[in-house]
């Protein structure tokens, strides 16, 4: 078997990049969309049912914490297999996860509970940024191990279940920028204290 076969070789120096760049950018809006915010503007929920900026911040850090914990480890159980869907669903990450045409309710075991200060959640998303750059560069066999992904499920509406561990990064990076943007809703909304 030629390295570039092997079931555990690394990411692909392009893909390693991608992965970076992506994490790296979420992370630096999330820095920009709440700089100088007061504790009055960090908790302050646009309607009784909404999220507000701490919550949307300690939620993203739920997320990254659950694809570096129990994902992770779930995907290192999985079998090594092939997709041939493996470019098809990377761009379903890459274009749809972001994007907030669609609303889904986060499961309970996502939603923020109040566990952390918001300068605690921030520290733990560069924190995480870090540790999630060094899995995609470090953890062998990203490609080849998969687990399925209710949020790619409903994305792409049932075609695709199943995501890779390289996929799993990637939707950390971009599921930041989708609640960056809630972030941006929240400071839109009338009443968002000046």
């Amino acid at each position: 078997m030629t390295p570039a076969t092997s079931p555990t070789q690394q990411l692909s120096p392009a893909e390693l990049a991608e992965a970076r760049a992506a994490l790296e950018a979420a992370r630096d809006r999330v820095y920009s969309a709440t700089a100088n915010l007061s504790a009055t503007q960090w908790n302050y929920p646009p309607a009784p049912e909404r999220w507000s900026i701490a919550q949307i911040v300690e939620h993203m850090v739920t997320v990254q914490e659950l694809v570096l914990g129990p994902i992770a480890h779930a995907l290192s159980g999985t079998p090594e297999t092939d997709s041939t869907d493996t470019a098809a669903i990377d761009e379903i990450v890459k274009t749809q996860v972001a994007v907030r045409t669609g609303r889904f309710n986060a499961p309970p075991a996502i939603q923020p509970t109040g566990k952390w200060t918001p300068r605690e959640s921030l520290d733990r998303l560069a924190a995480n940024t870090e540790r999630l750059v060094e899995a995609a560069g470090a953890t062998p066999g990203l490609r080849k191990h998969r687990l399925p992904s209710p949020p790619l499920k409903a994305i792409s509406g049932g075609k695709y279940e199943l995501m890779d561990g390289y996929q799993w990064i990637l939707t950390a990076a971009f599921h930041t920028d989708r609640h960056t943007e809630q972030i941006q809703e929240v400071k839109a909304a009338p009443g968002f204290p000046e």
